[in-house]
């Protein structure tokens, strides 16, 4: 086994905070500390960096400033998104929500309250390739329909939907329209007048800013009910003291990922190809979701005949820090719903391994990556009584 080192490959589950975004919130950590909501100096500064970092916010996603919130991340922005409009739209007897099949569970968990409560829900199946068909948005809208929420890019396989043409589908249709963009922004050009979007959520800590801070776009003229009572905060619709240095953090570092997108991209893309051709060479294993409509960074690849939990902590051994689905729910042993949905039996989806690569890592880590995990597999294999049916068979 080659030497042990580090390598950090969980980049869609979390991203280290930039020297550029802490740099941004340093001075709102030690000396302009005021609250936002106050009249001083020391307060005014703070609202003046908000507002600053709302104007940054909005000019990168192609929106206005006063359509963009503060939240404390995306799954709370996806709450407000959804039940806000739910709730709007149900009282003109409006209980109709399209979503997909392989949503995050910050949307299905979501609609599966909203179930409860009476709302009739329609899941989008995905296809093979791990991409919506925009005819099945289309073909699912009803009078009743009152939102379609559909993710911009997939957070386990890290298919890139066309949000585009769902977007226009819904405009045409009269029907609001919310994306779960977490995993986009600050990774592919996102712009929410271009793509018809109504509502669109984001989370910092996945663009390279610190966790507990995110925003939710509502374009003018989309009402959401107030989301939390208290104080006059975010237009009196989200109370709460402003998390002043996360904002500020989160708007340089949006910044600096839009700057450098390009380039990075076409550098993540290389990299992560290599990835892909070296652990397909392994025998059968398969590429889980589309090769080209794919994140630059995501790597997503299932090996018959072992447990992604056991290879998780083999790599982890070995200093290489993955993912066997979503972050959120790595402690569960169930099989990732995203590929079960794009129809991967349970053997199969068990034994799934992401790889998502970012600013750190360098070439020299997707070689040592192609080193360590072969034989990890052939390990497991050896161990593994499914294998020895698959081979058989």
């Amino acid at each position: 086994m080659p030497e042990k080192r580090f390598v950090y490959a969980d980049n869609s589950a979390t991203t280290r905070v930039s020297d550029k975004a802490l740099e941004a919130m340093l001075p709102y950590l030690k000396d302009s500390y005021g609250n936002a909501s106050s009249i001083y100096k020391k307060g005014r500064e703070a609202k003046i960096a908000v507002e600053t970092a709302r104007d940054k916010m909005a000019a990168l996603l192609g929106a206005q400033p006063k359509e963009i919130f503060f939240t404390s991340g995306g799954s709370e922005a996806n709450n407000w998104a959804i039940k806000g409009v739910a709730l709007a739209m149900a009282q003109r007897g409006k209980k109709h929500i399209i979503t997909s099949a392989f949503e995050h569970h910050a949307v299905l968990h979501c609609t599966e309250v909203l179930a409860k409560q009476g709302f009739e829900i329609t899941y989008i199946p995905v296809n093979a390739n791990g991409v919506i068909n925009p005819d099945d948005v289309k073909n699912a809208i009803k009078e009743d329909t009152a939102l379609v929420t559909i993710m911009y890019a997939n957070n386990e396989i890290g298919t890139v939907q066309p949000i585009a043409e769902i977007g226009a589908i819904c405009r045409e249709s009269g029907v609001l329209f919310h994306t779960d963009a977490v995993q986009a922004v600050g990774h592919i050009p996102v712009d929410v007048v271009a793509d018809k979007v109504d509502m669109l959520t984001l989370s910092g800590h996945k663009f390279h800013a610190q966790k507990g801070v995110g925003a939710l776009y509502v374009r003018t003229g989309v009402r959401l009910p107030i989301y939390i009572d208290g104080g006059g905060q975010e237009k009196a619709r989200r109370a709460g003291t402003e998390n002043v240095p996360g904002i500020v953090g989160m708007a340089a570092a949006l910044e600096d990922a839009a700057a450098n997108m390009q380039s990075e991209n076409s550098r993540l893309t290389k990299m992560r190809d290599r990835l892909i051709d070296g652990l397909l060479k392994i025998p059968r294993t398969r590429l889980n979701g589309d090769r080209e409509k794919r994140l630059a960074g995501n790597v997503n690849i299932s090996f018959e005949g072992i447990e992604g939990e056991s290879l998780l902590l083999m790599l982890d051994f070995q200093g290489i820090a993955a993912s066997s689905g979503s972050a959120c729910t790595s402690g569960s042993l169930d099989p990732s719903h995203v590929l079960l949905a794009i129809g991967l039996i349970h053997e199969v989806a068990h034994g799934s391994l992401r790889l998502s690569i970012g600013a750190e890592n360098t070439e020299e880590d997707v070689e040592y990556i192609l080193e360590v995990v072969p034989p990890i597999v052939e390990k497991l294999r050896a161990m593994s009584p499914l294998w020895d049916k698959i081979i058989n068979a």
